[in-house]
Parts: structure tokens; C-alpha cells; sequence
């Protein structure tokens, strides 16, 4: 045997062994924390994530969570956040130090946001990293169908991968309800509808959050915490508490020289049934406002996305102006009018910087307006969002 491959055979043994030996730590790590929830779904992750996190920390049980949305982030067991970094992009193993940490930190629980679009990634995150005692998805919608279409039923086989084994599933989706519950029912796990509430959830409840909140997902938290022992009052009162995403759906009303916006951060919602049903929710809550104008991001990189939802809009109630921001304005534009949107109610938006697409917000918006902020959040609708949630003066609530 030669010098060199006696060499290549040490190293592949020393890796084999060094991998062997962060198996058995991090299943030891796992050990340590005995409950581990797992969120997935289309819609409403991050939120859920948030919720469940605030409603255990509420009753006492030491938690971390960690969240992929807008802004990645581990939230610490005294609601403390810190920034989730990232130094070769985002990689599901990563959420090997979601456990690293809630083990470190003596964590009774560890709520974790599903970072996996690949269906056999969605499988090795619940089967390899997690091992969740409780499952949780959200929905099912047509979103990433690139990825895991081409149909909204092969989106709903794609989540069902995190459904755990000899656990228990608790989901508010209801087209899919049946499909998901055979799912949990053959890995032998207890399934549960968000909707099955001991103590339903009333409108005090809802206008109580400082942010605009949907009623699914605060269902869905409570049902989880409701699981663990943790009365409805009790989670409440954390999630009343807790800070939510960059990119919840916030309401933020300026004022400016006698013209009034009320803006609508609607980004995060980049599905189009998401996005129409909070449209429609705007439009309705805000009918005393003179002129509606839709605010799409869109990105290069999110073609089908973006080609998606321009189809889908141009059927929906018409805004008096469709602004486009981000790289991919001219996709959204092409599918927007084939689908038979008027083509003079498109505005073009060739700046970044918030002050000066709020400049040309308010040259469009008369007396009054709307404006509705939809999409994509990443780039320039952040920033836009940021820059009226920070100089808004009436923060509204359902």
C-alpha cells in the first residue's frame, strides 16, 4: 500500500469518525430538550414560531426558538433575539445549532421554523435534526411550486414530510385536512385541527395584538400550547407581548401636508391566495380612502413567483395604480397585462431608497390613499415597510 493512499484512507477515517461522533452528540443534545416542536406550512410560519415561543415563555416553560423569515433569528428563553448568522448563505444544518443552543441553554422546549423548500430536505430536517414530539403545518397553498409542485396537492405531500412519528401533528389546513391526518395517523402520531380549542378564540382576543394578526395562526399556536398544558389566558397574554417578524402585517398611517397614506405591509404574504384575501381585508377596512394603489415587489430571481401572482391579481379588485418595485417588475408587468390588467394603471420604479418611492407614493395618491405593500419583502420592500412603520403615527389593530 502506497504513502498517498494510506493517507487518503486515515483522512476518510478520521472524517467518518468525526462525523459518527456529531451524530451521537447531537442526538445526545436532542435528548436533553423534551419538547420539540417542528413549524412548517406555507403561510404563517414564522408568525406560529413566534407565537408558540411567546405563549410557553408566558406559562413559565424555558424556551428558544429560531425563525427564518424576514430576518433569521434565535429567540432566547427571556425573549431576547439574536441574529441567526450565516456566513455561507442559508443551509438547513443550521439548524443543528438551533438544538446546540436550546441544549446550552437548559431549554425545556425548542420551537424551530422549518427552513426546507426540497421535499427530501423537508424529510431529513424532521428526521435527522429535529425528531419533533410535536409537528405543526400551517397550510398547504400553491407557493414554490418550482420546487415543490407542479400541483398544490404535491405541495401538500412535500410538507407532510415533517409530520413526526410517534408524536403529535397539529395543523389548521383544511382542503388537505384528510391527506395530512392519514399522514400522521400511519407514522403514528396524534393528529389535531387547530379549530379543536377548548376555549375559542373571541374578536377582544384578536384586537389585542398591536399588529394584524391572523386568526389561523393564533389558533394554531394556542391549540400547540393548549397541547403542553398552557391555558388559553396564559398564552395569550405572551403573544400579546411578543415582538413580531419585520415582516408582519403591520398598519402605519402618515399624515403629510394635508394627504393621508395609510400603508399596509402585506410583503410577507407572497402566495396569491394570502395576498388577495389581506387585499380584500384592506380594501374593505379602508373604504373611506380616496385612491388604492398596490405596491408589488417583485425579484428576478422569483420568475415564477412573480408571473404567479401578476395572473392572479389581474382578477382580483383593481387598485387606481399598480407601482412595481425590484428586479423583476418587467416578469410581473408581461403576466399582469396577458392576464388583462390595464397596462396605464402599471407605474415603474427604477429607485430602491424608501424616501424616494415614498415621494412617488404620495404624487400618486391625491387627498387620501391606500397603499398596500405586496409581494416580495426582500430589499426594497423591507426598507419601505421599515420606513412607514417608523415614521407612522396610528399603528392599527384588527
Amino acid at each position: 500500500m502506497t504513502k498517498e493512499i494510506l493517507i487518503i484512507l486515515t483522512t476518510f477515517g478520521l472524517l467518518a469518525l468525526l462525523g459518527v461522533t456529531e451524530f451521537i452528540l447531537h442526538r445526545k443534545r436532542l435528548a436533553k430538550i423534551p419538547i420539540r416542536i417542528h413549524v412548517n406550512g406555507t403561510r404563517g410560519k414564522t408568525s406560529v414560531t413566534r407565537l408558540i415561543a411567546a405563549g410557553l415563555r408566558e406559562a413559565g416553560i424555558r424556551c428558544v426558538a429560531k425563525t427564518t423569515g424576514t430576518v433569521p433569528r434565535f429567540i432566547l428563553p427571556n425573549g431576547r433575539e439574536v441574529p441567526v448568522y450565516r456566513p455561507g448563505g442559508a443551509n438547513i444544518i443550521e439548524q443543528k445549532q438551533a438544538v446546540t443552543m436550546a441544549a446550552a441553554q437548559r431549554a425545556e422546549a425548542l420551537v424551530v421554523e422549518c427552513m426546507a423548500l426540497q421535499p427530501q430536505l423537508q424529510w431529513l430536517s424532521e428526521a435527522k435534526l429535529i425528531r419533533a414530539t410535536h409537528g405543526v403545518i400551517t397550510n398547504a397553498r400553491p407557493d414554490h411550486l418550482d420546487v415543490m409542485g407542479p400541483t398544490e396537492e404535491d405541495v401538500a405531500r412535500a410538507l407532510a414530510a415533517t409530520v413526526p412519528s410517534d408524536g403529535v401533528f397539529l395543523t389548521a389546513e383544511k382542503k388537505h385536512r384528510s391527506f395530512l391526518q392519514q399522514v400522521a395517523e400511519d407514522r403514528r402520531s396524534r393528529f389535531r385541527a387547530a379549530q379543536d380549542l377548548t376555549r375559542p378564540i373571541t374578536n377582544f382576543d384578536m384586537q389585542a395584538f398591536p399588529y394584524l394578526e391572523h386568526e389561523e395562526n393564533v389558533q394554531l399556536a394556542l391549540a400547540v400550547c393548549e397541547e403542553l398544558g398552557v391555558d388559553a389566558e396564559t398564552a395569550l397574554r405572551g403573544m400579546w407581548r411578543a415582538k413580531p417578524d419585520p415582516g408582519a402585517m403591520i398598519e402605519a398611517s402618515i399624515e403629510f401636508f394635508g394627504r393621508r397614506l395609510v400603508f399596509v405591509n402585506g410583503f410577507a404574504a407572497n402566495d396569491p391566495i394570502s395576498t388577495k384575501y389581506i387585499w380584500e381585508q384592506s380594501l374593505e377596512r379602508h373604504r373611506d380612502l380616496k385612491r388604492r394603489i398596490a405596491v408589488f415587489n417583485c425579484r428576478a430571481d422569483r420568475a415564477d413567483r412573480s408571473e404567479q401572482l401578476a395572473e392572479s391579481y389581474a382578477h382580483w379588485v383593481q387598485a387606481d395604480e399598480v407601482v412595481l418595485l425590484g428586479t423583476g417588475q418587467y416578469i410581473f408587468a408581461r403576466a399582469a397585462v396577458k392576464s388583462g390588467l390595464d397596462p396605464t394603471r402599471l407605474v415603474f420604479v427604477d429607485r430602491s431608497h424608501p424616501a424616494d418611492i415614498f415621494e412617488i407614493l404620495l404624487g400618486l395618491a391625491e387627498s387620501s390613499a391606500l397603499v398596500m405593500g405586496l409581494g416580495n419583502i426582500a430589499g426594497p420592500g423591507l426598507a419601505l415597510a421599515e420606513y412607514f412603520a417608523n415614521r407612522g403615527t396610528d399603528h392599527a389593530r384588527v
